[in-house]
């Protein structure tokens, strides 16, 4: 079988639970070969973010047609874009493409340090999401972008349809950051024509969360790369998610990652987990 070549766009992690790295580990462990173009560096660790250093956004142009110029890209994703001017330059740059794109909007870490400046956010609304064949917000970033406070699934309707008529062709409003009373979690996928799903895995219950919106929407491009449909690939995607999570483990100070290679080293423990994409 071909590998697919995916390509992230987003920012760097130093502490290696998230962005480009988690992304790069998601990409090689489902069987595709991860390429990259940063468009930030974080000095970063469990514990939060401490300094980011972005480079000019001609380069982050740069790398992005240098990759496009040497491979065949089957998919790609974007994470952190941190500036209007960054995002106007990916934008720009993947405008014309015939591969899947998925739209992470990451605006805030998980310890709550904002990776997307203030005056970017009309923007990213304006540039990136209508390039989305996927948008994945959490419940803060979509509140942020629609306007919408989300308490209840008609809220998460509402704030979809927004998102939608923003030019996103499908959304998943991801459920992570909602209170958890039973033994499920529950993303939402919408297509304005088939109106919005519940999509649901079990809760599992770790502070070692650090990376997981990079780590799904990373899985989502992979396995589209492969040529899943959209609806299969985001259900494989929070099934290795959730394997991850399950596994998950802190190698230093504070919120640990998910292992993301729990889905390989794991699998004599867990006979049923397998990877139809490269089995």
């Amino acid at each position: 079988m071909a590998v697919p070549c995916i390509l992230t766009i987003a920012g760097s992690d130093s502490g290696g639970g998230a962005g480009i790295q988690a992304d790069l580990k998601t990409i090689t462990v489902l069987g595709g070969f991860g390429m990259s173009a940063i468009t930030a560096l974080t000095a970063q660790n469990g514990l939060g973010v401490t300094g980011i250093f972005a480079p000019d956004p001609d380069f982050v142009a740069c790398q992005i047609q240098t990759v496009r110029d040497g491979f065949p890209i089957a998919a790609a994703k974007t994470g952190m874009l941190f500036s209007e001017g960054i995002i106007q330059a990916v934008a720009d740059a993947v405008r014309q493409r015939t591969f899947p794109l998925v739209v992470d909007p990451v605006c805030v870490s998980q310890s709550g340090h904002p990776l997307l400046q203030e005056n970017a956010v009309s923007a990213l609304i304006r540039e990136m999401i209508p390039l989305a064949d996927l948008l994945t917000p959490n419940r803060p970033e979509a509140e942020r972008l629609t306007g919408v406070r989300i308490q209840t699934r008609e809220n998460a309707l509402e704030a979809c349809r927004i998102l939608a008529d923003m030019g996103a062709k499908a959304v998943l409003l991801k459920g992570g950051h909602f209170e958890h009373v039973g033994t499920t979690i529950t993303d939402w996928f919408f297509e304005p024509e088939r109106g919005m799903e519940d999509l649901s895995q079990p809760v599992v219950r770790t502070q070692n969360n650090h990376g997981t919106g990079c780590t799904l929407s990373a899985a989502v491009a992979t396995c589209l790369g492969f040529g899943m449909p959209l609806r299969d690939a985001i259900r494989f995607a929070q099934q290795y998610l959730n394997h991850c999570l399950r596994f998950a483990y802190a190698p230093g100070r504070g919120a640990g990652p998910a292992n993301h290679a729990a889905w390989i080293t794991e699998r004599k423990a867990e006979p049923a987990a397998r990877n139809p994409l490269y089995e």
